[in-house]
């Protein structure tokens, strides 16, 4: 006799509310995330390509209104979808903004240096519009290569080079700021810490984010750290504008694009992994989304934000476990990006840096460090820390480099002119640390997944990915200056020695590795590929 199986019922389907309580928290937090990073890059705009201020505001912002307007409505209706799907109402949608690595690189190292060979800063924004259509190409692509290489990277490798970002990127900045007001800065801090760590609840219901800023405003305007007569200024410069297509001047700079590949290659590489890291700390938090599918609108929003005059890339931003420990779920992202679009279509935003003091704004982002940095090591077997921690190193020692070179540049030199054995001898190891921080995403996921690998005794894994290390160093995508052939012999040998070690290992133990090759430890089991969306 045959039956028929009873199907599963499927989850109920929730009420997705379009705001809640939490929305606010998170709201006020990526928001100002967000404000603080356009000051900045229309700041770096105007004072170091001299840029027009009217192709600034009048042209770049309204682009990048429109990416992060279109960016976070779509992430919100992925919230929604996923929450639908799961029958949850507590999916919280993934933060998008403008890529902050990003927003320095495009203009110290594309648009600068274009701007000094031609003495014109338009033929330098034209560099950057192809720079970063180049880039949206390139993550375009690892929309369908990204969720491969997600399958086979232990958990502790992602979380842990995305750690390294939250804490040297996202963390160090801030927090040094920070100390240069700390009358205003720490105040502002214990109030964040309170509210999403320990979960105070205010008097009247008040969102901790915009009690902190609220806190942090009133303590700079009173005691004289702010300046009124700014705030008159700046609102002599609101203007309404619009977004338009700039294709003739993206066409000029493509015109040019053979130097332009040496970092744009790389650095399209960083975006998609970075990406790839980002999905894998939303899904330990609990929201497991398609990689194809966010990866596709982040490479989307570099292309189309080129082709309106934007030569900033955005991306999904480090933070989405934050935002959904303060409580946000969808409605915060449509929010940013609704209030962002129209303070880039007003011309507002130089307002607002006068009325709102950076110190009551960046412990927001450390916060968001501190949260990513815990995250690593929570949601990883305790055994794989020490995979956590060895893929955090290489982004340490990108910003130190970096903070190393920008010291020197203020003096008017550069670690090569002053010689990397004169700086050894003064205790600090420079060359080192350039090639231990090159392509530092990517070099913290293979030596975090080697680690994992050899913890869990997978020696034939771990020697897949010291090979793998071996083929990007030699060609400079880590550990490297530039991308190059035989960018570093000397660190691919060192790879290729090490994977040789590990197959040897592999040899002595037999017993270790499954059939197909599969490490037989289910803490290093990657993320199912997802299905196309």
């Amino acid at each position: 006799m045959t039956t028929t199986a009873t199907p599963a019922p499927s989850p109920a389907r929730p009420h997705l509310p379009w705001w809640v309580n939490g929305d606010t928290n998170a709201f006020f937090g990526l928001g100002f995330n967000v404000l603080v990073n356009v000051l900045v890059l229309s700041g770096l705009c105007l004072g170091v390509v001299h840029l027009p201020g009217a192709q600034v505001f009048g042209v770049i912002l309204p682009a990048m209104g429109i990416q992060l307007l279109i960016g976070n409505v779509y992430y919100a209706y992925l919230a929604r979808r996923l929450a639908r799907r799961e029958g949850r109402d507590d999916v919280c949608a993934m933060p998008y903004g403008p890529s902050v690595p990003h927003m320095f690189i495009v203009v110290f190292v594309i648009m600068l240096p274009t701007y000094l060979a031609t003495k014109d800063p338009l033929q330098a924004w034209a560099a950057g519009l192809a720079w970063s259509f180049i880039i949206g190409l390139i993550v375009l692509i690892g929309a369908f290569a990204g969720p491969y290489i997600r399958r086979f990277t232990p958990r502790a490798a992602m979380l842990g080079t995305l750690a390294g970002i939250s804490i040297a990127f996202i963390s160090m900045r801030p927090a040094a700021q920070m100390w240069e007001a700390a009358w205003i800065a720490l105040p502002v801090l214990v109030i964040i810490l309170a509210g999403f760590f320990a979960d105070l609840r205010l008097p009247g219901g008040i969102p901790v984010g915009l009690a902190a800023l609220l806190a942090g405003t009133a303590i700079a305007w009173i005691g004289g750290y702010m300046n009124p007569a700014d705030v008159g200024a700046a609102a002599r410069d609101i203007a309404v504008s619009l977004p338009s297509f700039n294709l003739d001047r993206l066409l000029d700079g493509l015109a040019q694009v053979s130097p332009l590949l040496a970092t744009a290659i790389p650095l399209g590489i960083y975006n998609f992994t970075e990406g790839m890291s980002n999905v894998e700390s939303a899904a330990a938090a609990g929201d497991s989304y398609n990689l194809r599918s966010v990866l596709l609108a982040d490479g989307a929003g570099a292309v189309v934000g080129s082709m309106l005059g934007s030569p900033f890339p955005p991306a999904v931003y480090i933070g989405h476990p934050g935002w959904k420990a303060a409580g946000g779920r969808s409605g915060y992202s449509l929010a940013s990006g609704a209030v962002i679009a129209a303070f880039c279509f007003l011309g507002m935003f130089s307002l607002l840096g006068a009325v709102f003091p950076t110190p009551a704004i960046v412990p927001i982002l450390l916060y968001i460090g501190l949260l990513i940095g815990a995250q690593a090591f929570q949601a990883v077997p305790k055994a794989h820390a020490v995979a956590v921690v060895i893929a955090i190193i290489p982004n340490i020692a990108a910003w130190a480099q970096g903070y190393m070179d920008n010291a020197l540049a203020a003096a008017g030199t550069s670690a090569r002119q002053v010689g990397y054995a004169a700086i050894a001898q003064s205790g600090t190891v420079y060359e080192g640390t350039m090639l231990l921080g090159g392509g530092a995403v990517l070099a913290g996921l293979v030596l975090g997944s080697i680690t994992a690998f050899i913890i869990d005794r997978s020696y034939l894994w771990a020697a897949a990915y010291a090979a793998i290390g071996a083929a990007l160093s030699f060609v400079g995508l880590i550990h490297g200056e530039r991308v190059e052939w035989n960018a570093d012999g000397q660190v691919a040998l060192g790879y290729l020695f090490a994977a040789v070690v590990l197959a040897g290992f592999a040899l002595l133990r037999p017993g270790t590795e499954t059939s197909a090759g599969t490490p037989v430890s289910e803490s290093t089991a990657p993320a199912e590929v997802p299905a196309a969306s």
